[in-house]
C-alpha cells in the first residue's frame, strides 16, 4: 500500500514537473546559461519559429551566454512580448598630449525587433558633448541630438541627466536600426574642459538600469561597457485578425488569446485568465490550481478548482449537531429570497453600468474634443457659412476604411499611416497620426482652423479632422497618381521624364511653398520638404503635402523645436545645429528636390562608397570641377538644353548654401523658374546667341533679386565646399 502511495506521488510530482517546463519545442533546449529560452524563440536549429528567434549559446570561459545574431540576450519575457539585450556605448577622447581624438561610433540593427519607446533613452555623457542618433522606422530615416556640457565638477550631480554633464530623450515608436555619433566640434578639447573630463559617451539605455553618476565624467570607465536595452518582438507583420485565418498562426494553445503589437507590425500570443505555460506551443496554457494555493475563499467558504478559475460554495444557514461538529443544511426559502434579490441586484447593477459606460464614453470623447481645441473649431465652423471643414465623428472614420482595414493602407511615414477612405461616394485620405506633441493639443484646433483655410492648387486640401480620439485622425483631399519620389525613382516602368515637366513640377511646388511663408497667415514652415511629400495629381500636378513636422510662424525670425524632425539628406545643416527651424530650412531641402529631379538620383545613396553617399556631396563636387555633366539624367543630358539645365544647377547650389542667410527666399526661387522655364519655351527657340541672351536677362531681370553667374556654371566657393562634409550625416 505505501509502494503504490509513493508511485502516486511521484506521478503527480513527474505531471507537475513535465507542465512547468513546457516552455520550449520537444526535444529541444530550454535554457542556456541560467536563463529560460521560451518558444517561439529557440536554441539552435529547428528549434525557433523563424531565424529571426533563433538562440545560439555560446560558452566563453566555462561560461554559456545566449545570442541572437550578434546581440546578448538577459531575459526574455512572453507575456509582455520583450525582452533585454546589451548594446554597445559609443565614446569619444580626446588625449591632450597627442592632441588627437579617439572615438567608436555604433550602428545597431535588431530588425524584425524594435526598441521600445517608453523604457528606453538616448543619454549623452559629457562636458563638451552634441551627439546625434539616426533612427530608422518603416524604411524612413529621422534624426536626433542631445547635448551636455558644464564647467566645472562642482555643477555636476549625482542622479541628474538635465543638460549639465548629461541629458537624455525619448525615441519615436517603432525604430528597428540606431546610429549613434557626435559632432567633431565638440570633442572636450578645451583646456577648461579637457583637464577634468576627456571623454564623451552615447548610449541607447534602458531608463531604470541607468543612474547618472559623476565619475562617469573624470574618467573612461564607459569606454569599453555595454548597457541593457529593452526590445519589443512581435510574431509575423499582420494583425490578429489576419493571422488568425492562416495555417502559420503562432497561438497555438486553445487557451491562449492574441494581441496586436503596440509598436508596429505583427502580434503577440497570451495564455488566457486562469492559465499559464507556453502560449505558443500545443496544450502549452495549463489550469492553475487556485485552490492549491491558501484558501482564496473566506471562511467558511469552500474553493473548488475550475478551468480557468474556481468556485467557493458556502453554507446559508448553520446548526450545531453531533457534539458540536459543523455541517451546512439548505435552507430553500431563504436561498430563493436570495436568489431573486441578487437576480434584481445584478440587473439594477447591470443597467446602471451601462448607463456609467455610456456616460464615461461621452465624457471621454469631450475631453479629447476639448484637449484639442475642438470646441474653438466647432464654433468657427457654426458662423461660417461655406467654411468647407468637417468634424467627422470616430464611427464614420471607422465606417469609411472598413475600421482601419489594411488592405485600405496607401502610405507608411514617421507622423503615421494614411488609408484610403470613401464617405457618400467620395474618397478621402485619412491620416492616423501615431502622436501628437504635448505641449501643443490645446493649440490643435486653432492650427486646424489656420490650415483648413489653405487654398492653393499645388497644396494638398485639408478637408476635416476626427477629434474623439486620442491622436486625432485628418481628413484630405485623395491625391490619385502617387508621389514625386515614386515618379522620378521608379525607372522599372520605363517612364520618361521631359525637361519641361520637371520644370513646371518644380516651380508648382515652390509656388507652393512660397504661398505657405508669404501668403499664410500666419506664415507656415514645412519643415520636410521633400520628394515623398510632394504628391502628384491625374495630370502630374504638383501638390505639397505632410504637414506633420511644419511650424506655424507665429512670430518673426526663427521657431525653436525640442526634438529635430525630418528626412535624412534633406535636412538643413544649420536646423539640425541650432534646432532652429526657419524658411531657409525648406529651401535647402527644396534645393534637394531640384537636385533629384535633375539627376534621378537619390539623396543618400547606402549603395555608394561613403564618399560618394550623399547627392549633395557629389554634386557640388561636380559643379567645381565642371563635371555636372556626369551627373545629370541622361534623359536631359543634351546640349540644346544644357543653358537651361545649367541655370537650374546654379539655382540649387544657390538653395544648398551652407549659410541660411545667404540662400534666396522660396519666393525668389519660385521666379526664377518662371523665368527659367519662360526661355524654355520662347518663341526663339532652345539654343540663344549671347545677345539674344543679353536681351532676354535685361527682360527679366525686374522679376527676380537672384543672381546666376552665367560666366562659370562649375565654381563653387568656401561656403559650399563646407557643406560636402556636412551632408553626408544629415
Amino acid at each position: 500500500m505505501i509502494l503504490i502511495i509513493l508511485r502516486f506521488l511521484l506521478l503527480v510530482w513527474l505531471a507537475k514537473t513535465e507542465a512547468a517546463a513546457n516552455i520550449a519545442l520537444p526535444g529541444c533546449r530550454d535554457s542556456c546559461g541560467g536563463l529560460s529560452i521560451p518558444y517561439p524563440f529557440g536554441i539552435g536549429s529547428n528549434c525557433s519559429l523563424s531565424e529571426d528567434f533563433e538562440i545560439s549559446c555560446n560558452t566563453i570561459n566555462r561560461s554559456s551566454t545566449p545570442y541572437n545574431g550578434d546581440l546578448e540576450i538577459l531575459d526574455i519575457s512572453l507575456s509582455l512580448g520583450q525582452a533585454r539585450i546589451m548594446s554597445p556605448i559609443s565614446y569619444q577622447c580626446y588625449n591632450s598630449k597627442t592632441k588627437k581624438i579617439q572615438y567608436t561610433d555604433y550602428w545597431v540593427g535588431i530588425p524584425p525587433f524594435r526598441f521600445n519607446h517608453e523604457k528606453n533613452k538616448f543619454v549623452v555623457i559629457g562636458c563638451d558633448t552634441l551627439a546625434y542618433i539616426n533612427f530608422t522606422i518603416d524604411q524612413n530615416s529621422y534624426l536626433g541630438g542631445c547635448v551636455s556640457g558644464c564647467d566645472s565638477l562642482k555643477s555636476l550631480t549625482d542622479g541628474s541627466c538635465s543638460g549639465i554633464g548629461c541629458c537624455q530623450t525619448t525615441i519615436p515608436t517603432g525604430t528597428n536600426n540606431i546610429n549613434l555619433w557626435f559632432d567633431e566640434k565638440f570633442n572636450n578639447s578645451g583646456p577648461e574642459v579637457y583637464n577634468f573630463s576627456p571623454c564623451s559617451y552615447a548610449m541607447l539605455v534602458e531608463e531604470k538600469g541607468f543612474h547618472f553618476n559623476t565619475g562617469y565624467i573624470t574618467s573612461s570607465q564607459l569606454q569599453y561597457q555595454s548597457m541593457s536595452v529593452v526590445i519589443d518582438w512581435a510574431v509575423g507583420n499582420t494583425t490578429c485578425d489576419v493571422a488568425r485565418t492562416s495555417k502559420s498562426f503562432a497561438c497555438k494553445s486553445k487557451y491562449s488569446n492574441c494581441s496586436d503589437s503596440n509598436s508596429g507590425p505583427g502580434y503577440i500570443c497570451n495564455c488566457l485568465h486562469g492559465y499559464q505555460g507556453n502560449p505558443y506551443l500545443q496544450g502549452g496554457c495549463i489550469d492553475i490550481d487556485e485552490c492549491a494555493t491558501p484558501n482564496p475563499c473566506s471562511k467558511p467558504g469552500k474553493c473548488h478548482n475550475l478551468q480557468g478559475g474556481y468556485r467557493c460554495s458556502c453554507p446559508l444557514g448553520w446548526r450545531n449537531k453531533h457534539n458540536n461538529l459543523q455541517e451546512c443544511k439548505l435552507n430553500l426559502a431563504p436561498l430563493v429570497g436570495t436568489c431573486a434579490g441578487i437576480v434584481a441586484l445584478c440587473f439594477l447593477g447591470l443597467t446602471t453600468y451601462v448607463a456609467l459606460e455610456r456616460r464615461n464614453l461621452s465624457k471621454i470623447k469631450e475631453k479629447y474634443i476639448q484637449q484639442h481645441g475642438g470646441w474653438i473649431l466647432l464654433e468657427e465652423i457654426k458662423s461660417k457659412q461655406g467654411f468647407g471643414f468637417t468634424i467627422f465623428t470616430k464611427q464614420q472614420i471607422e465606417q469609411a476604411t472598413n475600421d482601419f482595414d489594411s488592405e485600405n493602407i496607401i502610405g507608411y511615414g514617421g507622423q503615421g499611416t494614411v488609408y484610403k477612405g470613401t464617405l457618400r461616394d467620395q474618397i478621402f485620405a485619412i491620416k492616423k497620426c501615431k502622436i501628437i506633441n504635448e505641449s501643443k493639443k490645446g493649440e490643435f484646433g486653432k492650427e486646424m482652423l489656420i490650415l483648413s483655410q489653405i487654398n492653393h492648387k499645388n497644396i494638398v486640401k485639408l478637408l476635416g479632422c476626427c477629434l474623439e480620439v486620442e491622436v486625432p485622425i485628418l481628413v484630405y483631399e485623395f491625391v490619385s497618381n502617387g508621389t514625386l519620389f515614386q515618379y522620378i525613382h521608379n525607372k522599372k516602368q520605363g517612364s520618361c521624364i521631359s525637361l519641361a515637366t520637371r520644370l513646371r513640377i518644380a516651380q508648382e511646388s515652390a509656388e507652393a511653398l512660397a504661398y505657405l511663408h508669404f501668403s499664410a497667415s500666419p506664415p507656415i514652415f514645412h519643415g520636410d520638404v521633400k520628394s515623398a511629400n510632394i504628391l502628384l495629381d491625374q495630370n502630374y500636378t504638383a501638390k505639397v503635402s505632410d504637414f506633420g513636422a511644419s511650424i506655424l510662424a507665429l512670430t518673426e525670425g526663427e521657431q525653436f523645436v525640442s526634438f529635430v524632425q525630418g528626412t535624412r539628406g534633406y535636412l538643413d545643416p544649420e536646423y539640425m545645429q541650432s534646432c532652429q527651424l526657419t524658411e531657409k530650412s525648406d529651401v535647402y531641402s527644396f534645393g534637394m528636390v531640384l537636385l533629384e529631379l535633375l539627376t534621378r538620383k537619390p539623396v543618400i545613396d547606402f549603395d555608394a562608397p561613403e564618399k560618394e553617399m550623399s547627392l549633395c556631396s557629389r554634386f557640388l563636387s561636380a559643379m567645381k570641377e565642371k563635371k555636372m555633366q556626369n551627373l545629370l539624367d541622361d534623359e536631359i543630358n543634351n546640349e540644346d538644353d544644357m543653358q537651361i539645365i545649367m541655370e537650374v544647377a546654379e539655382l540649387a547650389k544657390q538653395c544648398l548654401n551652407i549659410k541660411g542667410d545667404e540662400r534666396p527666399t522660396i519666393k525668389e526661387v519660385a521666379e526664377e523658374l518662371d523665368r527659367i522655364r519662360k526661355l524654355k519655351f520662347h518663341p526663339w527657340g532652345q539654343v540663344y546667341t549671347a545677345e539674344e541672351m543679353e536681351i532676354l536677362h535685361s527682360q527679366e531681370s525686374h522679376n527676380n533679386n537672384i543672381v546666376i553667374d552665367h560666366s562659370n556654371y562649375f565654381s563653387m566657393d568656401k561656403e559650399a565646399e563646407e557643406i560636402i562634409d556636412v551632408g553626408r550625416v544629415v
